[in-house]
């Protein structure tokens, strides 16, 4: 077994692997800038992480240091590693590695991928596959309900995993079933070129595609059909796998899954909006094509409640209701106001958006405009950098100030929820947008309610 050491151990996917490695028997090491329930769950199970980057954090008999692309050259631990020649990891390194290991064993890799969509479908396919009793083993970007991890070893036949595009390292793997969501232009700080450095890259990664493999892709979108190849699709309209009837409903969705005409299963959603439509489609499709019968997993699908930081209902006091959504980029945003709107009214929806990253802002910033039309109010809080330096003429007052009726409150995400909580009434569906610090919104919400409550 070896030994492994992560620098920034706390990430919601570094400690997806390092969760993985334990469970296989390996000694995990890492370090963090602060501590997470993450971190806290990974010391259960043995690893021993240190708070804080130093170069002592750094075992002298480590065998492999895993980083992500977050981490500087001047980190003191890489800066060890590097000088006592230790092998060096990027993140997808070991995620290819794990998946290799995988399939030399014999077992199934579908690997979930796309702009978007990616952490549902890679959860929802865990979560079935698990309460099917197939006990699969998984790696993705988010904690899967009731499963309450991000990340499992079992001896089952299947590994699942999310494959990030953001940084181009998706060329690196190779799954015995890909699934591709969709492709927009995202992520500009790395793709220069758009969308053309975006196909390229899926182009280089299915170029990959051992013999035998399967590519499904999702036929109703503009972005995914300008790859060239052999597809297995799916969608709405003309595809191989088709989702007809569907219906919403104050307590989900509704539809039935086609394979060329016929009839494979009737499906219920808890879970809401079209593209959770696309993203359940996506998984029947791809478990389908992996052999398994839909008919007799089908009744899973209503019991995922959907992934952490999707759509997640995180504070509720006061007749007002909090939920936390990861979606950063505009079609994300629409499509979770769409389904928010559907279930509980335009005129309830509070959407409190934290930009992430200033290229993203400036790159996308008139379909950011757009982005908003299922909400009542619109609440646009300072950026989230995340390393990024500012751009001049680029800024949340800005581009508030372009959106009629949107309001623009600085500050921290706590002063935004002690300016904004007055002003907040029963029945009030209040949603925080973005990948950053507005994960903690429904919590300082809450904790401003009961500061006005005692006054």
């Amino acid at each position: 077994m070896g030994k492994y050491h992560f620098i920034a151990i706390g990430g919601i996917g570094m400690s997806g692997l390092a969760k993985y490695l334990l469970e296989e028997g390996h000694s995990v090491t890492g370090s963090d800038i602060s501590d997470s329930k993450y971190i806290n769950a990974l010391k259960k199970l043995g690893a021993n992480v240190k708070i804080g980057h130093c170069e002592n954090n750094l075992p002298d008999d480590t065998d492999v240091v895993v980083v992500s692309t977050a981490i500087k050259e001047n980190n003191p631990e890489l800066i060890k590693a590097k000088k006592m020649g230790m092998k060096i990891y990027h993140r997808s390194d070991l995620l290819e590695e794990i998946a290799k290991t995988s399939q030399d064993k014999g077992k199934i890799f579908i690997g979930y991928s796309g702009t978007h969509g990616k952490t549902t479908t890679s959860g929802l396919a865990s979560f079935i596959l698990d309460k099917a009793g197939l006990e699969p083993s998984f790696v993705v970007g988010g904690v899967v309900p009731e499963l309450h991890t991000n990340a499992q070893h079992k001896g089952g036949k299947y590994f699942i995993a999310e494959l990030d595009e953001s940084d181009g390292t998706i060329v690196k793997y190779s799954p015995d079933i890909t699934v591709i969501n969709n492709l927009e232009e995202d992520h500009i700080d790395f793709y220069k070129d758009g969308m053309d450095s975006l196909i390229k890259t899926f182009e280089t990664f299915l170029s990959h595609k051992k013999e035998g493999a399967k590519v499904l892709i999702n036929a109703d979108n503009p972005g995914v059909n300008m790859l060239k190849g052999e597809f297995i699709t799916f969608g709405i309209k003309n595809a191989d796998y088709v989702a007809r009837n569907i219906q919403y409903t104050k307590s989900g969705t509704y539809f039935d899954v086609y394979y060329k005409e016929d009839f494979l299963a009737d499906i219920f959603l808890k879970i809401s909006g079209m593209h959770n439509v696309y993203n359940a489609l996506a998984v029947a499709a791809s478990l389908a094509e992996a052999g398994e019968n839909l008919d007799c997993i089908k009744e899973l699908f209503s019991d995922f409640t959907g992934m952490g930081r999707r759509f997640q209902k995180v504070a509720e006091f006061s007749g007002i209701e909090v939920f936390d959504d990861y979606a950063h980029h505009p079609t994300e945003i629409k499509a979770t106001l769409e389904a928010a709107a559907q279930r509980y009214g335009k005129e309830n929806i509070v959407a409190v958006f934290q930009p992430h990253r200033y290229t993203r802002l400036q790159s996308l910033w008139e379909d950011f405009k757009s982005a908003f039309s299922n909400s009542s109010r619109i609440i646009v809080t300072d950026v989230y950098a995340a390393s990024e330096d500012k751009i001049e003429g680029i800024s949340s007052e800005k581009f508030s100030s372009e959106i009629s009726g949107s309001e623009y409150i600085c500050g921290t995400i706590e002063d935004v929820a002690r300016k904004l909580m007055p002003t907040l009434k029963p029945g009030n569906i209040v949603i925080g947008l973005g990948a950053g610090t507005i994960t903690n919104l429904g919590k300082y919400l809450e904790k401003a309610n009961g500061e006005l409550t005692c006054k």
